[in-house]
């Protein structure tokens, strides 16, 4: 049984909405990033990068700048960039990007549910981030980039979501990537509970980006929990933001690999190394992308390759080892090319599927990497595989669509919010 809680959105008012709401820190480079903490005093970015108002710089992650991120946020809601809705509510959100929709919930997801399984996860967090971020919360007090979860498709919820999406949203706008964003909100008693009560019938819910994130709110919630002489379990350190999309609705792209170097290797060589494992197969098109599960594109010395794995190389009843990831790892990265950790190596790169082979060749022909592997994309049912069994997928494994905005709906968890 999954809980998805209602809460009490900090949001922006609808005439800001589209100015404050913002891709992910990390979708900027610094040049963009000052262009856009220049030309747009409301831009939630102002919040995350505090220094840029002042001009006093601190470190990343420091009390002080956690602090200042505090601060800043609270200016936004005294300066009413920022309201709160009086009532706890669910929010209907639709994205439409190139023509596809997809359409969720945002609401609260229970630390409880991550920590005894009732939410499964599929990739392997880092300690020092876990940590980091935990620090982050406990300063700051707010989530204001949900996680992005899924759900089998409920057909009560998907058909009350296409009833709710035929009235008039909060909010409507459209942002510079050309993407739609649209929210309504659901605040009703009886609408509440009917979505409330669906829910509970849910018994998993899968994290499809975001596990840092759950993972430093359930290290907050426990800490708090236990330095809580009152603790009841319902306190809003508990829970945290989340986005739950229908399996049916979210997309997974590939996540592809670009490597410097070939190890000392020439083309013939690599070639022929690589056909121990893989029938080889020149491709003659512009553009090559793989066309079923275990077959790699490859592209080196201006030609496309059809690299289709030998069935005899992976074990097709294990969830991670036959993944086209491991399988490429374990058969050319590791052993030809000698990437020994894909965390670490600055040898290697990794490119999103949304970016397309267009970007893979010309990474290549522009002399940035020497050779780039396309895989072909994971299938949700793979991923609940992997969740199920609870094995880890190798790192980059997946690109899952869509991305949210940061600052579009805030959950606070300073009780004095609730």
């Amino acid at each position: 049984m999954a809980t998805i809680k209602p809460f009490k959105a900090i949001r922006p008012t609808i005439d800001k909405v589209n100015l404050v709401a913002s891709r992910s820190v990390d979708g900027y480079n610094l040049y963009e990033l000052k262009d856009k903490l220049e030309a747009n005093p409301y831009s939630f970015l102002h919040v995350i990068n505090p220094d840029f108002a002042d001009g006093v710089r601190t470190k990343p992650g420091s009390i002080e700048r956690l602090n200042k991120v505090k601060k800043r946020f609270k200016e936004f809601v005294s300066e009413e960039i920022f309201i709160q809705d009086e009532q706890p509510a669910y929010y209907i959100y639709r994205q439409i990007k190139d023509k596809t929709t997809f359409v969720g919930i945002i609401a609260c997801s229970s630390i409880n549910d991550y920590l005894k399984g009732t939410i499964k996860i599929h990739e392997q967090t880092i300690t020092h981030r876990e940590q980091k971020l935990k620090e982050y919360l406990k300063v700051c007090e707010f989530n204001a980039e949900p996680v992005l979860f899924s759900y089998p498709d409920d057909e009560v919820i998907n058909q009350f979501c296409s009833e709710a999406i035929k009235h008039r949203p909060e909010y409507d706008f459209t942002t510079t990537d050309r993407i739609r964003h649209s929210v309504w909100v659901i605040s009703s008693a009886e609408q509440v509970g009917l979505i409330e009560q669906r829910f509970k019938a849910v018994e998993t819910v899968y994290i499809a980006d975001g596990h840092h994130r759950s993972a430093s709110s359930a290290l907050l919630g426990k800490e708090k929990g236990q330095n809580n002489p009152n603790h009841t379990g319902l306190e809003s350190y508990n829970f945290y933001l989340g986005v739950f999309f229908p399996e049916s609705q979210l997309k997974i792209y590939d996540y592809n690999r670009v490597v410097k170097d070939l190890n000392g290797l020439s083309v013939d060589q690599l070639l022929s190394s690589i056909k121990n494992d893989f029938d080889i197969v020149q491709i003659k098109e512009e553009l090559f992308v793989p066309q079923k599960k275990h077959q790699l594109s490859m592209f080196i010395n201006n030609t496309w390759y059809a690299l289709t794995a030998h069935s005899n190389v992976y074990n097709s009843s294990d969830p991670v080892g036959s993944l086209d990831a491991q399988i490429l790892t374990e058969k050319i990265l590791t052993p030809l090319l000698n990437i020994k950790d894909l965390k670490t190596d600055k040898r290697i790169g990794f490119v999103p599927g949304v970016k397309g082979a267009k970007t893979l060749k010309k990474l290549v022909t522009e002399g940035k990497f020497a050779v780039a592997f396309g895989l072909y994309p994971v299938t949700m049912d793979h991923l609940k595989w992997i969740a199920d069994t609870n094995k880890i997928m190798p790192p980059k494994s997946t690109w899952i669509e869509p991305k949210m905005r940061s600052g579009l709906l805030v959950y606070s968890i300073e009780e004095t919010n609730q």
